[in-house]
């Protein structure tokens, strides 16, 4: 096969946004919003925000460019800069989390989202910005949403920033809802050429490597131009690009991911020197914004990596998953941007897809967006617009972290920790870790520790303590971390070098105080926040007393410890002084039956030491067994479901003066109606033993207990003499009556004060059913003769009278001649 090639790149007239400009400015003149849904090719990333920066309404201030990753901030700045015949950082800059390339003179910032938060918190009018631009919105990332969030309330007070959301797919109507109805709408067809789509699915025993080159060698032999494979993470990328360097020695073998410096990441987005093809091997940082020059070939593994917040458990796990159907259609897409093209995708033909991405808010970790909120002053999030507001479960788990970690108050506040962590612009734990690790003389350590479990490469570290002392010792060895860690330590005043690693595991309990774990036995452990984690037995801390579980793989019932350090019980106490704090403690013991009561310190479900318990306080136990009844259900017997059948009828057909003895009302109400009555009680078998029918109707308001025996009786009399019990366990209250005792009934009595008709259930002697009816009268016309016809010889010592309106009821057989 061929190896050289040349692409031809296209003129800046012959991008399909030039038409759509003028229209976008008179949008963005007219309107303080506007969308733009712009295909992907279209150029509108790095045209769109140059058109807008010579604006009557921009003149003399600065334009934000939102984009979702670092690698397309860079490349956008550089090719906006470029076509300006200038170098970034004059009129077009970026801006990103430990590197700036911005000047006096810079009117147009490329900026990564987190930046635009911090922007917003440091200012919340963004003085001297005319307008903000949200590219690649479609991506839905949390800090798009919150950043968004955050402009539109900014709006509100600033009703001269401009808002311009762009994106080669939008949900149109769920934002022009969050917008405004008048948002004008703008959309562009992109460039795209005609793209030929082969499967290539792998067969079950395949090595996944070795099928991923063979379709390599197949598309680079069957097609010109470069290569681009999709893969979702960066151990899949080094493993193909090894077998990739073996096989294909005269092909220029690239990786493009958010960890490789800027001059590797520049080297995979330009043609090769010596003119070889390229193969770039990227993680989903090219299925949008980043257009890689010379590729008309794409090769689709179909799948992603997502962080999966779990509130259950309070951890992230990393889970890779099948790319949907909208991101399968962008990455094909990226074959056709430059010429036809073709896109192989490793799965078959007929595998369903999702059709759109999940947005990330849903499945998040929101501890950083409840610390956002707070810092902006918001408790109540529906404050705020949100095209997708965040899920209560998880952000209630974010607020309670940050109530841990000491962050936040019980009104959802920021505390004095709170406000002090704000200046780190990290996760919220880290930001702890880094504001009290003067008071372990460990700052030193912190920025290094903060800067390895924030870093690109923190995955491949198990050993942090090793992981460390290689860095401090060696610098260059990895020059993103030592860059990270420079930057926190000049903020916060100190070397870099650390002295000792012995703080270690304190600096970690600081961060993740919930994840302090204790051994159960060798290689396993009881987190204090609940759960299980488990290591190896060979492992160097199967057999520590304590450690600090930083990563696990996400399963809180016995996930897989993956990173950890060891604290001992001193140092634990005086990071956690109610550590050492003694607290009564009840537990319901299944095996007993009963409350078991006992003395304990130590740290959530972390016991240093316990000591049995002699009395048990009142009020404890009474908590204590309402938890108990609340976990097992509700013991009411049969009177007790009848009475509250009865008094559900009544609510159904009489209104809310009756009352709401569901089950979930009544447990709600637990401590109110039952509470009272658990003084003095231990055992689970003494409450089951209370009289339930009589303490719900003593509930009752004044009045209504009399009331319910006329409206909705217990028992009613038949023509035979009998009082017969009334089932209200039905939609309809049911009458089981044998049918010779309704003899001259036209029709049962009614009920709730004539309201409702109960359901007779016609027995036969032997109590089995003949017929179910409301309708009496309609069943002696019409049903009662063939009921005679077949039970008389049946059933010939009762009476099956010719006509039954007038026979005599009875509960008897017939007397003897």
């Amino acid at each position: 096969m061929s190896m050289k090639q040349s692409v031809d790149e296209p003129t800046l007239e012959s991008l399909p946004i030039e038409p759509r400009l003028a229209e976008i400015r008179a949008a963005m003149a007219a309107h303080p919003r506007a969308l733009l849904v712009a295909e992907p090719g279209a150029g509108k990333t790095t045209r769109v925000p140059l058109a807008l920066l010579e604006a009557d309404w921009c003149r003399g201030q600065r334009l934000l460019l939102l984009e979702p990753r670092r690698v397309a901030a860079r490349l956008a700045a550089g090719h906006m800069a470029a076509s300006l015949g200038e170098k970034v950082g004059q009129t077009v800059g970026y801006r990103m989390r430990g590197e700036s390339r911005v000047g006096p003179a810079t009117r147009l910032e490329v900026v990564t989202q987190g930046v635009l938060t911090r922007m917003l918190q440091d200012d919340p009018l963004l003085e001297g910005v005319a307008g903000v631009i949200f590219d690649e919105f479609h991506e839905r990332s949390l800090e798009a949403d919150l950043g968004l969030a955050l402009t539109l309330d900014t709006q509100s007070v600033r009703d001269d920033l401009r808002l311009l959301v762009m994106s080669a797919t939008l949900d149109v109507a769920s934002l022009t809802a969050t917008l405004g109805e008048a948002t004008p709408v703008i959309d562009c067809e992109g460039r795209q050429f005609p793209v030929t789509t082969h499967h290539r699915p792998a067969r079950p025993r395949d090595d996944a490597v070795r099928h991923q080159a063979t379709v390599v060698a197949e598309a680079l032999a069957s097609n010109g131009g470069d290569a681009l494979v999709i893969l979702p993470g960066v151990g899949e990328i080094r493993r193909l690009a090894r077998a990739l360097c073996e096989r294909f020695p005269d092909v220029a073998v690239h990786e493009l991911h958010g960890r490789l410096p800027l001059d590797a990441q520049r080297r995979a987005l330009t043609a090769d020197p010596d003119g070889r093809r390229r193969v770039v091997l990227a993680t989903a940082i090219a299925e949008s914004s980043v257009t890689v020059p010379g590729v008309r070939i794409v090769i689709d593994a179909g799948r992603e990596r997502l962080p999966v917040f779990q509130p259950r458990t309070g951890l992230t796990r990393l889970e890779t998953r099948r790319v949907n159907r909208a991101s399968a259609d962008q990455r094909r897409g990226r074959a056709g941007r430059q010429g036809p093209g073709a896109c192989y995708r490793l799965w078959a033909e007929e595998q369903p897809l999702s059709p759109d991405r999940e947005p990330e808010i849903r499945q998040a970790d929101l501890a950083p967006l409840a610390f956002e909120l707070a810092r902006w002053g918001i408790t109540e999030p529906r404050s705020l617009t949100w095209i997708t507001p965040p899920p209560s479960g998880a952000l209630a788990a974010g607020r309670e972290l940050l109530r841990g970690l000491g962050m936040l108050d019980d009104g959802h506040r920021l505390t004095a920790l709170g406000r002090a962590c704000a200046r780190w612009p990290t996760h919220p734990r880290l930001a702890v870790m880094l504001e009290r690790a003067g008071d372990l003389d460990a700052r030193g350590l912190a920025c290094g520790l903060a800067a390895l479990l924030e870093g690109r490469g923190a995955d491949d570290e198990r050993d942090l303590a090793a992981a460390l002392e290689r860095r401090i010792a060696n610098p260059g060895e990895d020059p993103a971390w030592r860059h990270d860690a420079k930057r926190l330590s000049e903020r916060m005043g100190c070397r870099l070098a650390a002295p000792s690693l012995e703080p270690l595991g304190e600096l970690l309990a600081l961060a993740w105080p919930e994840r302090i774990a204790q051994r159960l036995a060798p290689g396993r452990f009881r987190l204090a926040g609940g759960g299980q984690g488990t290591l190896p037995e060979s492992h160097p801390l199967a057999h520590a007393e304590l450690l600090v579980a930083v990563a696990l793989d996400g399963e809180g019932g016995g996930g897989r410890i993956f990173r950890a350090a060891a604290l001992d019980e001193a140092r634990l106490t005086a990071l956690h002084p109610e550590a050492g704090q003694w607290r009564d403690r009840l537990e319901w013991s299944e095996e007993r039956g009963r409350l078991v009561g006992e003395r304990r310190r130590g740290l959530g479900a972390v016991v240093l030491e316990r000591r049995p318990l002699e009395a048990l306080p009142p009020e404890a136990a009474q908590r204590a067994l309402l938890e108990a009844v609340r976990r097992r259900g509700l013991p009411f017997d049969a009177a007790t479901e009848q009475l509250r059948a009865r008094i559900a009828l009544l609510r159904r057909e009489l209104g809310d003066a009756w009352p709401d003895w569901s089950d979930e009302a009544l447990l709600d109400g637990l401590d109110t109606w039952l509470g009272p009555y658990l003084a003095g009680l231990s055992r689970l078998g003494e409450v089951e033993a209370l009289p339930f029918a009589r303490i719900l109707r003593d509930g009752l308001a004044g009045g209504q207990s009399a009331r319910l025996d006329a409206l909705a009786p217990t028992h009613l009399t038949v023509p035979s003499g009998s009082r017969i019990a009334l089932d209200y366990r039905h939609e309809t209250p049911v009458l089981a009556v044998k049918l010779q005792e309704v003899f001259g009934w036209q029709a049962a009595p009614r009920l709730v004060d004539g309201r409702v008709a109960p359901l007779l259930h016609l027995l036969s002697p032997a109590r089995r059913p003949l017929q179910v009816t409301a309708d009496l009268a309609s069943f002696w016309a019409n049903g009662y003769p063939e009921v005679r016809k077949d039970m008389r010889g049946r059933y010939p010592k009762h009476p099956w009278p010719e006509d039954p309106w007038s026979a005599e009821a009875t509960a008897r057989t017939k007397r003897r001649g």
